[in-house]
């Protein structure tokens, strides 16, 4: 008896779409299939699978598959992405401009019609006339970053963007979960609610734990009114999590200081001369980068990026690196990428500005100068090498002093062992809670109770204090002024 064809199920797309993906990437990944029936069915999802398992693409092509079959219409926003980094943000919105590119002209070649999706992008970066550009025609898609989200929720003009709202994907939630810009975000994605009730929640994550409590943060609490009493209950998240492992090759090297220079035992830190501090480990990525096709340099400073860079040119023919961090400018940002991803840079020294899933290629390997100090961190940083799926990542900790060293060791170990650290959201941030409340005064006028009753729909404030909310209130109108706060 023959055995029986083994055939992929039908992805659950309009039939040209699903044909285009299907000659663009083949098969869907394990994360793709998982996802794809619970965004259809509208749950919201949080959506974890390691770098490179296309995990952007799983909650876009959902919500382009509803613009392109008429389920939900053109003409306003009505995809909201939002990434904790700017200069991520560009590198989307490229992604995005491709497989739009591609659709429309699969549709024309078969006769039909695909709506005209466009993609904007607001950031710091992103010039005055563009911006008001946008408030006028607002696009299908927006890309942008918590910051630029609560600065639009000021504003009647920014407010009223958002009233078609019918996805919003929030990119890296676990970066943001632990920290105030986390509590921040969360609070104006609530926001968001109340002017287009009932959006789908879209969170993707590397791996992270515990997934229960950060769906919790990601759903917040929906409010129903049940006479004069609110009743809050938690929005369900349907958490989706892949069985496929990221798989590490890392090695931790303590460089040794060349014979003839001072030991650094025996000199204090303000004595360390460059070339007993980064001489050895200078001559060391100097062979690891010409070993490689591409190698991405993370360091803790942009003050050690942009020596290290400097260090590692001196000397050579050629330019073997630039550096990366957040305050060079978008168009220096955005060339030194390109020129790693198309191989026309060997390599990069970056700080955390290329830590997160902007697309620079595949990377040969990872080199961490100084420990990175979280085991959350390490993670993100070591995933930008092997970024394709079932491809290992080759990582290097290059410690600079004996903390250092043991520090990494530890870490190494920590990813090995599949170790990862709990993330834990903050809860009740008085000095956020005080910037919400003046951003949602700036053109709106709320009553205490019911601003309250707001913020408690957000998890970091459910279980605000009355008392706390109120001592709040009186700071901001003046009560303490000319008093002085016992610590």
């Amino acid at each position: 008896m023959a055995n029986p064809v083994k055939t992929e199920p039908a992805l659950p797309f309009h039939p040209l779409i699903a044909k285009w993906f299907q000659q663009r990437y083949g098969s869907p990944t394990e994360i793709q299939s998982l996802s794809w029936p619970q965004i259809m069915a509208g749950s919201h999802v949080l959506i974890s699978a390691p770098t490179g398992s296309g995990k952007t693409l799983t909650a876009f092509l959902s919500a382009l598959n509803a613009l392109a079959s008429g389920e939900v219409s053109t003409g306003g926003l009505r995809i909201l992405y939002i990434s904790p980094l700017k200069a991520l943000n560009n590198d989307i919105r490229r992604n995005l401009i491709t497989p739009l590119e591609e659709l429309k002209s699969h549709f024309e070649s078969a006769g039909e019609t695909f709506p005209d999706v466009r993609v904007s992008v607001r950031s710091g970066d992103t010039p005055d006339d563009e911006r008001r550009s946008m408030m006028r025609h607002p696009p299908e898609i927006l890309i942008t970053t918590p910051e630029s989200l609560n600065i639009l929720l000021t504003s009647s003009n920014g407010r009223r963007i958002f009233e078609g709202l019918n996805t919003v994907i929030l990119d890296e939630i676990h970066s943001v979960a632990p920290t105030k810009r986390g509590v921040h975000l969360m609070t104006a994605v609530e926001r968001l609610e109340l002017l287009c009730p009932g959006f789908q929640r879209i969170a993707l994550s590397a791996t992270v734990r515990p997934m229960e409590r950060v769906a919790r943060f990601v759903g917040g609490y929906e409010r129903l009114v049940s006479g004069s009493e609110v009743i809050y209950r938690p929005r369900p998240v349907e958490v989706l999590e892949t069985s496929v492992r990221k798989e590490y090759a890392l090695e931790v090297d303590f460089p040794v200081v060349e014979h003839g220079s001072r030991e650094l035992e025996t000199a204090s830190k303000s004595e360390w001369p460059e070339d007993v501090l980064f001489g050895s480990i200078v001559q060391r990525l100097k062979e690891i980068i010409k070993s490689n096709r591409s190698t991405l340099i993370f360091t803790n400073s942009r003050r050690m990026a942009e020596k290290i860079s400097m260090l590692i040119n001196e000397g050579e023919d050629q330019i073997l690196s630039y550096c990366h961090h957040g305050a060079l400018s978008r168009e220096i940002r955005s060339v030194v990428e390109q020129d790693l991803k198309e191989g026309r840079l060997p390599a990069v020294v970056a700080t955390a500005s290329l830590e997160l899933g902007i697309d620079i290629g595949d990377l040969d390997q990872v080199v961490l100068i100084q420990s990175p100090g979280f085991l959350s961190t390490t993670l993100q940083r070591l995933g930008r090498a092997g970024h394709s799926v079932g491809a290992i990542s080759r990582g290097l900790f290059l410690p600079l002093h004996g903390r250092d060293l043991l520090q990494s060791a530890i870490l190494a170990g920590s990813v090995e062992a599949r170790e990862i650290e709990e993330v834990q959201p903050i809860r009740g941030a008085l000095d956020i809670l005080s910037q919400i409340i003046l951003s949602m005064l700036c053109s709106e006028e709320w009553n205490p109770d019911e601003l309250l009753s707001f913020l408690r729909s957000s998890y970091s404030y459910h279980e605000l204090p009355e008392n706390q909310f109120r001592t709040v209130l009186e700071m901001l109108s003046g009560r303490f002024a000319t008093s002085r706060i016992r610590e």
